[in-house]
């Protein structure tokens, strides 16, 4: 009866050890499938560039809006796989804003407020140490999903100008500093041996800005602003193309 009754407690540990790891085996061994290769250099960078105009437009209170402007961003990166499936690099970006105000109107009640001939132009540059794994899609040596962690410093420098002459020294001068750590997860497909594309997305993150301001070359004014971010934020999406050696 002894032995009987330590047989069914032995088949029952073992039971339950077997569901335990069938129940928790992801199958995420990223030694399965080597997608990026020790040793391997990858360089590529991502390029964007948006128009807007509004002509009569109306937007909720904000009314006879007509405006045009345009942004522009471009990133190249260099990387160095300093193992299977993972991989460090630098990435530089750099953006440049215009925003230009013919006329805008604002109704509330009885107060009318009008704009006209406002300008905004800005500029930044952003360098950031990058660290990327891949997550073969199956046996996959052509699809994987990857993670990029972001560790950025960035400056730049805006003016703000009332008026119709852009290069006018009277108006609002901005320099600013900012601080991130994000996470950009994203989607890589390889089109042949050694080019491929990239999508990604920015999802996770925690940024600090700091904003110097001078008004008219007299009055100074300091902005911080601290945030954490926990969405996906789909304005961010950025498509790419990466070349391997």
């Amino acid at each position: 009866m002894r032995k009987l009754i330590l047989m069914i407690i032995t088949l029952c540990v073992v039971g339950i050890n077997n569901a335990h790891a069938q129940r928790y085996d992801r199958g995420f061994d990223l030694k399965s499938s080597t997608f990026v290769e020790k040793g391997t250099w990858m360089m590529g960078g991502q390029v964007a560039y948006s128009t807007h105009s509004n002509d009569n437009y109306r937007f909720l209170i904000i009314e006879d809006i007509n405006s045009n402007g345009y942004r522009f961003t471009v990133s190249p990166m260099v990387g160095y796989a300093i193992s299977d499936n993972m991989a460090l690099g630098v990435r530089f970006a750099y953006g440049r804003n215009k925003l230009h105000v013919e006329q805008a109107n604002l109704n509330i009640a009885d107060i009318n407020i009008n704009v006209k001939d406002y300008y905004t132009l800005s500029h930044d540059f952003t360098g950031m140490v990058v660290y990327r794994n891949y997550i073969p899609l199956g046996n996959s040596k052509r699809f994987a999903l990857f993670n990029e962690t972001q560790l950025a410093v960035g400056i730049g420098q805006a003016k703000l100008i009332n008026g119709r002459d852009i290069n006018s020294v009277v108006g609002t001068y901005e320099e600013s500093l900012s601080l991130k750590l994000g996470l950009n997860p994203g989607l890589i497909a390889f089109v042949n041996d050694h080019l491929a594309v990239e999508v990604n997305v920015g999802m996770l993150g925690l940024q600090y800005n700091s904003i110097d301001q001078i008004h008219n070359q007299v009055y100074t004014g300091n902005r911080e602003a601290t945030q954490i971010n926990f969405k996906v934020n789909i304005f961010s999406i950025g498509f790419g193309l990466a070349y391997y050696l």
